[in-house]
């Protein structure tokens, strides 16, 4: 008897025991390890970088403002741009172009800013987000095929007031497309962020900075929009888009900081970021020094000036400063390479001053420059190239399509037309290059001259009051 228990035991501790082990594997195979989305690029001469999206990146804007940052922040890198932006684009049109419009350059990554257009502007629809789950997932999948970091952006902000304020002749609004399409856009972002979190990719928020500023700004103007057709950002909506896409991927900086020390008759003493301070004296009335720059600053061209004033981004993303303790009381003038850009006073250059918006130093009429060279270029071959892929969008719908004997024929003469497609890009991208080649011509920083000369007083002549 004792013998039965004993082994009815040995069989109940051996069965607990398998269930244990079972239950141990089952947790150490499926354990849940977090990711951490990207936290900052990391890019170096000659890598890639391809914007992927629909005609708000077709505008070749947001895209040109921050291929500005890189050129005049970061000028001893150079790197490859690709705009791959078609008006009208889903995630769908995405894929039809994807292996000769996006990897084939080769990207290290490529942001995707896709989903204006998806939701069919309309009141949510389950089949219509179905649509776009699928096709997003899978222009994710082949991203990360082609070796690329995926860099998720949320749709921009569709602006119902504008559409009111500004409505388009012959068209007709749903009442879903005025009160709900702005929140089916966010849900759908956050759905984006939701999987760039999951799986460790980038992300940028733009429906986010477009709308809390707009809702700022209407506290005192109403009317106010960035977005006058409602879809489309102007040039200030833009800019908020590349300052959202610097800060979010981890770029946000200083440009540089300079402080100087006058410690009474000794030698003046200097720290430095961003730069080299070298020929630093004393004068009878100041001081000069020589000073090289390792970047210019974030300087964009003058239609996107709201928007780089609604973002404070000179300040926040390109901060140029200089200080200067143990001045004898007085104002003092500052000249850059001869050039007069501003007076203070000694108590406000103790404090320190910022120089990266003053549009009277060399170095931001150098960066303003490169700024227009790129926009000519972005508004002619780029914007040329990207229309190339446009009618070729028109002949994968039509072809995707087709049913009857006048589809296919239709397809047909369309592909009469894309004979030498590949050749007209080629061209058009040689051609964005040449102005490229000119802006590397221009955005290296120089050494210049600065000299702070107290301001003295000329006393009145005999007789004046």
């Amino acid at each position: 008897m004792v013998f039965r228990h004993l082994l009815r035991l040995m069989l109940v501790v051996s069965a607990l025991l398998v269930v244990s082990s079972a239950f141990a594997d089952e947790v150490a195979v499926d354990a849940y390890v977090p990711k951490a989305p990207l936290k900052k690029l990391d890019l170096q001469d000659g890598d890639s970088f391809v914007f992927l999206g629909d005609s708000i990146t077709h505008q070749c804007l947001y895209t040109q403002y921050v291929e500005d940052f890189f050129y005049q922040r970061m000028p001893h890198i150079r790197l490859k741009f690709h705009n791959s932006g078609v008006g009208g684009a889903r995630a769908w049109d995405a894929l039809a172009r994807f292996d000769e419009d996006v990897a084939a350059y080769k990207p290290k990554y490529v942001s995707i800013l896709l989903g204006m257009n998806d939701g069919t502007y309309q009141s949510y629809d389950q089949a219509t987000f179905d649509a776009y789950h699928r096709d997003m997932t899978t222009v994710v999948e082949k991203i990360v095929a082609a070796g690329a970091t995926p860099v998720l952006m949320t749709p921009t902000m569709y602006d119902s007031r504008a559409s009111r304020m500004f409505p388009r002749k012959g068209r007709t609004y749903s009442d879903g497309l005025l009160t709900q399409y702005n929140g089916v856009l966010i849900y759908y972002g956050t759905w984006l962020r939701d999987v760039a979190v999951e799986k460790g990719y980038g992300f940028v928020d733009m429906w986010g900075p477009l709308n809390n500023l707009t809702f700022a700004a209407r506290k005192t103007d109403p009317t106010f929009t960035m977005i006058h057709d409602a879809v489309h950002p102007d040039a200030p909506g833009q800019a908020v888009m590349a300052v959202a896409l610097i800060d979010d991927l981890g770029l946000k900086a200083p440009l540089s900081n300079i402080v100087i020390r006058l410690p009474g008759k000794a030698e003046p003493k200097v720290t430095a970021a961003g730069g080299t301070v070298s020929d630093l004296k004393r004068t009878e009335t100041g001081v000069e020094f020589m000073w090289l720059a390792n970047g210019l600053p974030w300087v964009l061209p003058e239609e996107a000036d709201i928007g780089v004033s609604l973002t404070k981004l000179g300040h926040r993303n390109s901060r140029e400063a200089i200080a200067v303790y143990g001045l004898t009381p007085g104002r003092y003038e500052l000249s850059i390479d001869g050039t007069v850009v501003g007076a203070w006073a000694s108590e406000q250059l103790s404090k320190g001053v910022e120089l990266q918006a003053n549009n009277k130093t060399p170095q931001y009429l150098q960066a303003l420059k490169i700024a227009h060279l790129n926009r000519d270029r972005n508004s002619g071959p780029v914007k040329n190239l990207r229309n190339e892929w446009r009618l070729f969008q028109g002949y994968a719908r039509t072809k995707r399509d087709a049913q009857t004997d006048a589809d296919r024929e239709k397809v047909a003469q369309m592909e009469k037309q894309l004979e030498g497609l590949s050749e007209r890009v080629a061209g058009h991208a040689a051609e964005a290059k040449k102005i490229e080649d000119a802006i590397f011509e221009v955005n290296q920083p120089v050494a210049r001259q600065y000299v702070l000369t107290r301001i003295v007083a000329q006393p009145k002549a005999a007789g004046t009051q």
